[in-house]
């Protein structure tokens, strides 16, 4: 498998994230033109990426944590059911997420808030397909548990390095996109855009969750 494609999956999916708006960027949007302030919308971006990287950083280090605990055979099967289950669960329950009721918020309450609906939405669950097919090693400090796994369950899985990258990979594509959106739409669209052209991304995302554990599955 070329060890290419994994990290522009990673890439693309964080790409993906920050073209929703629910993951931050119309919040950002309205609290610029609430305020007058384009630089108020760009400063608004940073905890919201903070927080979306936080989300994605808790499922990536649970991930890498059971890989290394745990049979390969049973994470692939049990991270593709939970996939499928929470995939399920949005298209019957697409607006449960968290409700914020104030426009007047601080970085720690930005942050909070997008911690929260990026793990509402399973974000951090639509990449486990790519996690299972990044090739990794071990790092030297591990070599007596990387060769013990090795013997027990096979290749050795996501190394804390391989973590970090892909959070960071992640998270740097839904900023840039993010911060993209949100400049044109705050510039020269409007939210008169959200009147006259709306795509449903709650349903194409529960799809999106339940194809991406059938993938696991698959690979």
């Amino acid at each position: 498998m070329n060890a290419v494609w994994p990290w522009i999956a990673v890439a693309g999916l964080g790409a993906y994230h920050g073209i929703d708006p629910s993951m931050g960027w119309l919040f950002a949007v309205a609290l610029g033109l609430q305020e007058h302030s384009r630089s108020r919308l760009l400063r608004s971006l940073i905890p919201i990426a903070l927080g979306h990287l936080a989300s994605i950083a808790v499922v990536v280090a649970l991930f890498a944590w059971a890989q290394w605990l745990i049979d390969p055979d049973f994470v692939r099967w049990g991270g593709a059911a939970i996939l499928i289950l929470f995939g399920v669960f949005r298209a019957l329950r697409p607006h449960a997420h968290p409700r914020w009721v104030k426009m007047r918020v601080g970085a720690l309450d930005l942050m909070l808030w997008s911690f929260l609906m990026a793990s509402a939405h399973g974000a951090g669950l639509m990449l486990f397909p790519i996690l299972i097919s990044i090739p990794t090693c071990a790092p030297l400090a591990a070599g007596h548990l990387a060769h013990q796994h090795m013997m027990n369950f096979g290749p050795v899985p996501l190394s804390p390095l391989g973590a970090l990258l892909v959070v960071l990979v992640h998270t740097g594509a839904t900023l840039a996109m993010m911060g993209a959106i949100a400049i044109i739409v705050y510039d020269r669209v409007g939210l008169k855009i959200l009147r006259s052209a709306w795509i449903n991304l709650d349903t194409v995302w529960a799809g999106a969750l339940v194809a991406a554990g059938l993938l696991s599955l698959a690979l």
